[in-house]
């Protein structure tokens, strides 16, 4: 097949992966090498189980088209099921969020990409395309460092899911039709570090929603790195590797529970040995075998598991089925006296397969 490389709207049918570097290259990529030292993957998603990374030439990590280079600012394709107002309604739910900030319709923040660390200003007009202005005199210099940013934000608005599917469900659900009405073009904003996923579960662990931001900020504030720039910090979750070394009593100016501090530094040190890592759970082959590594981890329980598994690892059908939101959620819409049993949930989400997880999202959005 001949290939366009100039065709925005297309992108690779296959990939190359090459065994001597662990990279995997779009089938038009100017690296030579050996036919017998490459073998073909048919998804970027199955080379990346594999333990493949993304060429740095080719920037074969973002589909083809997705994106435009223009060193100082990115383009960014967004699908058509994207509502950039909706998805900053949901990200100003806390005024004490501590990782990034939402000034005029656009959101600033720090994003690590390997030794560097952008500062990037977020902005939409129209909804199909989002706007990366780097700032602060932050502009990477190397442009498969631009990619990993672009990368970045698509997987934190879940650019790669096609919600087509999951709104012809919702039109005709009863407990869906209204949130997908109030909420059209909301993805399910995700947490792409392993480790603050991890983190922000725990935290969160039977506590109301806005304790758990003072927390996440005392810990942020404490024990991440942060850039500044025009008289703002610019805060950056801490690493596994920091908080692996600490003790509980480290954490005790925090003001959360002894155990939390346990599962914290534990979880820390299982994803600094690389005990655990977003690919084995990926390549654990199904959702049901990921949740049930998850919760062999002191710390983490079903709700935990599911939450991770929802918002760091995209799995369509993690369900925290026992979440008190949900249940609100629920009785709010069916304007009941009482909040559903299991067996009630389970019968109405029973068409919900493979979206779970979306569901669940949009019904916690209703709360507030």
């Amino acid at each position: 097949m001949q290939i366009d490389e100039n065709e925005n709207s297309w992108d690779a049918l296959y990939f190359i992966g090459v065994k001597t570097m662990k990279i995997y290259c779009f089938p038009w990529c100017k690296g030579k090498s050996k036919p017998n030292n490459t073998l073909p993957f048919q998804t970027r998603h199955e080379a990346e189980q594999a333990g493949y990374r993304a060429c740095k030439k080719c920037h074969s990590g973002l589909p083809y088209g997705s994106w435009e280079d223009h060193e100082e600012v990115l383009k960014i394709k967004a699908p058509k099921e994207f509502s950039f107002k909706e998805n900053l309604r949901y990200l100003s739910r806390s005024t004490n969020e501590c990782l990034f900030t939402i000034i005029d319709n656009k959101i600033y923040r720090a994003i690590p990409i390997d030794h560097e660390t952008p500062l990037v200003e977020i902005s939409s007009e129209n909804d199909t395309i989002l706007t990366v202005r780097f700032f602060g005199n932050s502009t990477p210099k190397q442009k498969w460092v631009r990619a990993g940013v672009a990368r970045y934000i698509r997987e934190w608005f879940d650019f790669d899911t096609d919600l087509i599917p999951f709104y012809e469900l919702a039109k005709t659900d009863l407990l869906l039709s209204q949130p997908v009405s109030n909420f059209y073009g909301l993805r399910n904003v995700g947490i792409p570090d392993l480790f603050e996923a991890l983190a922000w579960g725990i935290l969160g662990q039977q506590i109301n929603l806005t304790y758990a931001y003072t927390l996440k900020r005392r810990f942020v504030e404490r024990f991440g790195k942060h850039v500044e720039w025009d008289g703002t910090k610019y805060w950056i979750f801490p690493s596994p590797k920091d908080i692996a070394m600490l003790s509980v009593d480290d954490l005790t100016d925090l003001k959360m529970t002894i155990k939390k501090c346990e599962y914290l530094i534990g979880i820390a040190q299982l994803l600094t040995n690389e005990e655990l890592t977003k690919e084995k759970l990926m390549n654990a082959g199904d959702y049901k075998k990921a949740e049930k590594m998850l919760v062999n981890i002191r710390g983490i329980g079903p709700w935990t598991a599911n939450y991770v598994l929802m918002r760091c690892l995209r799995f369509p059908s993690a369900f925290p089925i026992d979440d008190v939101g949900l249940h609100n959620s629920i009785k709010l819409i069916l304007k009941a006296d009482k909040k559903p049993s299991k067996e009630e949930i389970l019968k109405l989400s029973s068409t919900w397969t493979n979206w779970e997880s979306y569901a669940t999202f949009y019904l916690w959005r209703m709360l507030y």
